[in-house]
């Protein structure tokens, strides 16, 4: 009959304890960094990648949207060098799409593109926000929030009005043009 080799006989530095604990305080970190990146709300794409492109890096995670190519998936004859690529990018891939997911604003989500890579992600997500889709999709947003808007005595008229103004800026620079009686 066999020995069973364990992997404590394989790795005697292995730490299943340590292991998981690892895995742990990554998540705990991505989820504090991901409300440190800016939000994307389809108009600020250029900010968000650099800021979501800056914290995988530092968590050294941007393998996936660094390499131009998925490494091979692994099969038997793999070297062990391989296996660790493939493992290594495989879990670059995964939690960088997490990141990038959770820092969107929830509005923005349903009309994201579905893919498994978090490169092919990063170039969807940037064509999502230069098409027409999103230009519609942001003037009916700034259009309710203009027309729902209501001066509430919580901040001072002046910033509400600032506010009002910016509005209309917004949606004169996208080809909409707001009356000024409107604003009033």
């Amino acid at each position: 009959m066999e020995d069973i080799i364990t992997i404590q006989d394989q790795y005697p530095d292995f730490n299943l304890e340590d292991k998981v604990a690892e895995k742990e305080e990554a998540y705990m970190n991505l989820a504090g960094l991901s409300n440190n990146v800016i939000k994307f709300n389809g108009l600020n794409y250029a900010d968000w990648s650099e800021q979501i492109q800056f914290q995988l890096g530092v968590l050294d995670l941007d393998m996936a949207i660094m390499m131009d190519e998925i490494p091979a998936a692994i099969i038997e004859t793999s070297t062990n060098d391989e296996k660790s690529l493939y493992e290594a990018w495989h879990r670059s891939n995964r939690l960088s799409l997490n990141l990038m997911c959770m820092s969107m604003v929830e509005n923005v989500k349903p009309s994201m593109p579905r893919t498994e890579n978090a490169k092919e992600f990063m170039k969807m997500i940037k064509e999502y926000s230069q098409s027409d889709i999103t230009d519609k999709s942001i003037v009916g947003t700034l259009m309710s929030e203009l027309t729902t808007k209501k001066f509430d005595w919580s901040q001072p008229i002046h910033e509400h009005v600032t506010g009002m103004a910016n509005i209309a800026a917004r949606l004169k620079s996208m080809g909409m043009e707001v009356n000024e009686s409107f604003l009033v």
